[in-house]
Parts: C-alpha cells; sequence; structure tokens
C-alpha cells in the first residue's frame, strides 16, 4: 500500500515545529481523531519512548501503543505502531524555508493491518485519514502561527 502524503507550509522555524510536534501529548489539539496521546515515560520523547494514542474511529474508542523509532531534531521523526489490529507508520520531515522562519512540514501516513485490520486499512481507515489529514495540518498550521509554542 502507498502512504498518504501531505506538505503544508508553517511560518514558524523548524525548531518549534519539531518540538511542537514531536511532543505527543499535543496530538489531541491539532488530530480531530486522537481523543488522548498519553505517553509511557518522561518527556521529551527519544528513540524507544512509546505514546499510547487513543483515537475515535466511529462510535470505538481504541487504542494504539506507537514507538519512536527514529528523531533527527529538527529535521525529522518516525513513528510505528506496536500493537492493536491497525498499526500506523508515521514519517515526519522538516525543512527550513525564508532562512528558517518558515516550515515546510511533509507527513507521511501508512497503515499494516492485523487480522480484521487487513479489512479496515483499505475499507475505513485509510479513507478517514484521507479526510481529516488535511484539516489536521490547518488546525497545526493555525495553532503554531497564532499561540505561542
Amino acid at each position: 500500500m502507498s502512504a498518504i502524503r501531505n506538505t503544508i507550509e508553517i511560518s514558524r522555524s523548524p525548531e518549534d515545529v519539531f518540538s511542537y510536534i514531536t511532543d505527543p501529548t499535543h496530538l489531541p489539539e491539532w488530530q480531530d481523531s486522537a481523543v488522548s496521546a498519553v505517553p509511557m515515560g518522561d518527556l521529551p520523547v527519544h528513540v524507544g519512548s512509546q505514546v499510547v494514542v487513543t483515537r475515535q474511529i466511529g462510535k470505538r474508542r481504541i487504542p494504539t501503543t506507537m514507538e519512536f523509532t527514529e528523531l533527527d531534531p529538527p529535521r525529522s521523526w518516525h513513528i510505528h505502531g506496536v500493537d492493536g489490529p491497525v498499526r500506523p507508520e508515521v514519517q515526519g520531515t522538516i525543512e527550513p524555508l525564508d532562512g528558517g522562519t518558515r516550515s515546510r512540514v511533509t507527513l507521511a501516513v501508512d497503515f499494516e493491518g492485523h487480522g480484521m485490520g487487513r479489512a479496515l486499512v483499505p475499507l475505513a481507515v485509510k479513507p478517514m485519514v484521507r479526510k481529516e489529514m488535511p484539516r489536521s495540518e490547518e488546525k497545526l498550521k493555525h495553532l503554531l502561527e497564532h499561540t505561542a509554542v
């Protein structure tokens, strides 16, 4: 399956964007389906940090444990789902623009289905993410450009 990829430009430095976007406690602020994101250890995150992300999918709340597998501040990160029927793979990159005063953020999301998740990924999960992702990125942009990090 191919990843869902979106890019947005944000009028904040790569350092500010990276700090905000890799702090899992902010996830419910900018992603509509994220009900909660609870770190399973100390912040800031590091390679190996795990977070339990609970998402509202239809009428169900589904928790998934996510693990940070790569962190290259302020340029990139990779998060991998380690349990559940639908395991996300999220790769993020940040490119500096205008001498580092602005950022280009690219998010690529794919999913690995296990058990019933094999059917859910193409039928329900990917269509939902394709619809939600642009809204989430616009919300992220608004939050970062209009509030202090």
